[in-house]
């Protein structure tokens, strides 16, 4: 469950990101919960979501391709710093008492257009430093440091928010980027696999477009992740939402909302790190079962039944997201890593600013309910719809047994996709 964690490099890179995701976390709570205070309204909080990845939709491709050309490390070095400073900026002007709404929109935007370089290169980095034999593993382990910190970050956030105020969350998440930048500085630089840079030429972003198209193992993840990720995970929006309007909680409520999606996240994790292998049929078999909860759980009578509902829904919500990762990045080839995972990162979080500014419509004019039930309703026609595709290209059945519902090979048996 743990191998990756026996090379060096890696340790660093992993507690490097332990800290500096512990600040995201209280920074992303911090920063829906001021924007709800200062304006009421979940729309906003959706603007907010929609301006910090609008950089991605617009100039995720381009990413993709400055991490196929630059070294990785030093230019992680650079966007981890600058992602720093955008933490304290924002505290200042918060602790300042001059904070408005414009303000947290501009720094949600800034920090969108330094994660379009740095989330291909992070992502990239990871195979540098572990090699392909221990990548499913490492990353499931990446996702796993990202939802410990989940657990983490959001009740500290609840704790300052209540005591002190939102200034001190972002002051903490802008110094916690230190912890990552030295992590790199310390790495051994030896034991590194760096890729091929690729050198500067014409029709590199049109050359990766073209790649992935050509490869329904790679086109139909990215494709299910893009409909999840534009729909079925505006939780932000929802549960401030549930807190304010359904359940009449304050900011504790909506930290331990996010701390029980951050439990079933991890466990999620954790399992995916222990299978070490990535199947489109999970990735299909998980979206189902996870935009299915999303639905029942926006119609829960109760406060902690819909709170315990909200474990599974991260566990699920989870398995899709590593397993898509996990699978496209050892589908494609190490020289067009950079574009790929950059269009995965486009679509997946690309899609926010369109799908959050209309959820957040939804939530606010029927309810926040009817918005929940509605993302999930999407995501749940996108899984289908793609498991039907990928049996088709694979020449699958759909087969009932005792064993339960699953697909198998068809008796006239054609070309298969290998990673199905």
């Amino acid at each position: 469950m743990f191998s990756s964690l026996k090379i060096r490099n890696y340790r660093l890179f992993a507690t490097g990101q332990a800290v500096s995701n512990t600040g995201t976390w209280m920074q992303r709570i911090a920063q829906d919960w001021l924007v709800l205070s200062l304006t009421g309204s979940a729309s906003a909080v959706g603007i907010t979501i929609a301006l910090q990845f609008l950089p991605m939709m617009l100039l995720g491709l381009y990413g993709g391709v400055l991490a196929d050309r630059l070294p990785k490390r030093p230019l992680l070095i650079a966007t981890q710093t600058l992602m720093g400073l955008t933490g304290v900026a924002l505290a200042a002007l918060t602790l300042a008492g001059h904070v408005q709404v414009w303000h947290v929109y501009l720094a949600a935007f800034l920090l969108g257009l330094v994660s379009v370089v740095d989330n291909p290169a992070r992502q990239t980095f990871v195979p540098e430093m572990v090699g392909k034999e221990q990548l499913a593993n490492a990353v499931s382990l990446n996702s796993a440091n990202f939802q410990s910190a989940r657990l983490v970050g959001p009740a500290i956030a609840g704790v300052l928010i209540t005591a002190v105020g939102v200034g001190w969350a972002f002051l903490l998440n802008g110094l916690s980027f230190a912890a990552p930048v030295a992590g790199l500085l310390l790495m051994s630089t030896r034991e590194l696999r760096p890729a091929e840079t690729q050198p500067r030429a014409k029709g590199q972003l049109r050359e990766g477009l073209r790649y992935v198209a050509g490869r329904p193992e790679l086109i139909w993840p990215i494709v299910l992740v893009g409909f999840i990720g534009t729909f079925g995970f505006n939780f932000p929006i929802w549960l401030s939402a549930f807190v304010s309007d359904v359940f009449h909680g304050d900011a504790g409520t909506y930290g331990l909302f996010n701390t029980l999606i951050a439990a079933g996240s991890l466990a999620g994790a954790l399992l995916a790190a222990r299978r070490g292998h990535s199947r489109l049929r999970l990735l299909v078999a998980a979206a189902v079962l996870f935009s299915a909860l999303e639905v029942v759980t926006a119609f829960a009578p109760g406060f902690w039944l819909f709170a315990a509902l909200l474990v599974p829904i991260g566990m699920f919500g989870l398995t899709v997201n590593v397993t898509a990762n996990a699978s496209v990045q050892m589908a494609c080839d190490p020289e067009m890593r950079g574009r790929v995972m950059a269009l995965y990162m486009m679509v997946f979080t690309g899609g926010t600013p369109i799908g959050a500014p209309v959820v957040g419509w939804v939530t606010d004019t029927y309810g926040a309910r009817i918005g929940m039930a509605a993302g999930g309703l999407v995501s749940l026609a996108a899984a289908a719809a793609i498991a039907v595709i990928l049996s088709r290209v694979g020449n699958l059945r759909l087969s009932v047994s005792r064993r339960g519902v699953t697909f198998v090979p068809s008796p006239r048996p054609r070309e298969l996709v290998t990673a199905a």
